[in-house]
């Protein structure tokens, strides 16, 4: 198993609250990920939840009492902050969040937070009028500047009845905070990494469209695993039926056209232009302003060129294209290295059964500026991602 949870040591701190349920899927994302999860339930966490949930989930104690004498963290209630990466509180009731910006250690939980010199993310969740107090937002602004993580809350029902902002962030989105947080001093750390994905959109009429088949899955791992490893991401990407990755900044685009102008005004600051999207070759020279009707006689539809991003992106960036080809697919990518002045280029077969589009793996060749292919086995596209930001760094190094 890879991917940025693995082996990591992760406390998850449950809090009495009606969305405490959601902590076991949570819990079990983070188990299938690979992390090794220690759970802390408050008192008020076993009024709605059971030790047993969790348990059987993690396969790990679940400490409910400071001195447990059953528990290893009786022998040292510092125990698993010593030994966690990162702390998580899932949720995160008023109550608690009050008890952390005060510095209180009255129970597990509160105590791991003051022992452990871990990040700390937390997740709010409450009754949106309780949310907006003054003294909530007090107290989220002291823990915000003393670094705590703070994902959410979302807008959306509420136990009490109402609709509002007081949601648990959903826990598959919650997975990518934490890989975020867990990250931030990787070896991307203080990079800005742009990156493009999708399929761009050209429109024939105001129903119709010149598209291909790109899923947006290669572009969208590589922006994750850039991510997990501290880099500021900028994600450019054209229509997907894929949600935003958590803790990146995603811009959308339609057209190759609006790509382009957000692309060149991204790339100015950054340390590297990852071009994984799938944009248009061609696109209609006019677009219709009406839905154009159906006729016995064909249809004839006159295309111009677009620009060229990667010719167009100029700067002291490392520069990255992709190369999707049905033949030649070592000698085709080579082609466009020095026409497009890149610092690596990398090419999969479209054709292979177990990449290409819509695919959740990739089997690529990696060329660099001096024409040397490396040839890669069949790997997930967040691994795919990974190896190309290595080969990214070894390029900054140079620079």
């Amino acid at each position: 198993m890879s991917g940025p949870l693995v082996n990591k040591h992760i406390v998850l701190g449950v809090t009495g609250s009606i969305a405490s349920y959601k902590a076991i899927d949570l819990a079990s994302k983070l188990t299938q990920a690979g992390a090794l999860v220690d759970t802390i339930l408050t008192y008020g966490a076993t009024q709605f939840i059971t030790p047993l949930a969790f348990r059987s989930i993690t396969h790990r104690d679940v400490i409910t009492d400071l001195y447990d004498l059953d528990s290893e963290f009786s022998n040292e209630h510092v125990a698993l902050a010593r030994r966690a990466d990162i702390v998580t509180i899932v949720p995160a009731t008023v109550n608690c969040i009050a008890k952390l910006a005060w510095g209180m250690a009255d129970d597990p939980l509160t105590t791991t937070v003051v022992a452990t010199e871990a990040p700390l993310l937390i997740a709010p969740a409450m009754d949106g009028n309780m949310y907006s107090h003054p003294a909530t937002q007090d107290n989220l602004q002291i823990l915000e500047r003393r670094g705590v993580v703070i994902v959410g809350p979302d807008q959306g029902y509420l136990a009490s009845g109402l609709s509002g902002k007081g949601r648990l962030v959903d826990p598959t989105q919650l997975v990518g905070h934490i890989a975020a947080a867990l990250g931030k001093r990787g070896d991307l750390s203080g990079k800005k990494i742009v990156i493009s994905a999708g399929g761009t959109q050209e429109p024939i009429d105001p129903v119709r469209v010149i598209t291909n088949n790109s899923s947006g899955k290669m572009g969208y791992a590589i922006a994750e695993a850039a991510r997990d490893r501290g880099a500021e991401v900028i994600l450019i990407t054209a229509p997907t039926t894929l949600p935003d990755p958590p803790s990146i900044t995603v811009k959308n685009v339609t057209t190759a056209a609006e790509m382009c102008s957000l692309v060149l005004s991204e790339v100015i600051d950054s340390d590297a232009l990852i071009m994984s999207a799938a944009v248009a070759d061609y696109r209609p020279k006019t677009s219709a302003e009406q839905k154009i009707k159906k006729s016995n006689s064909g249809l004839t539809i006159d295309l111009t060129k677009t620009e060229d991003i990667l010719e167009k992106a100029t700067g002291n960036f490392v520069k990255v294209g992709f190369s999707a080809e049905s033949e030649n697919l070592v000698s085709n990518a080579t082609e466009k290295i020095g026409r497009k002045s890149l610092d690596l280029i990398v090419a999969n077969d479209i054709t292979d059964p177990d990449s290409g589009f819509g695919k959740d793996t990739n089997k690529v060749v990696i060329i660099d500026d001096q024409l040397q292919a490396e040839h890669l086995p069949i790997l997930t596209k967040y691994d795919v991602g990974n190896e190309i930001l290595n080969r990214v760094l070894k390029v900054l190094a140079t620079r």
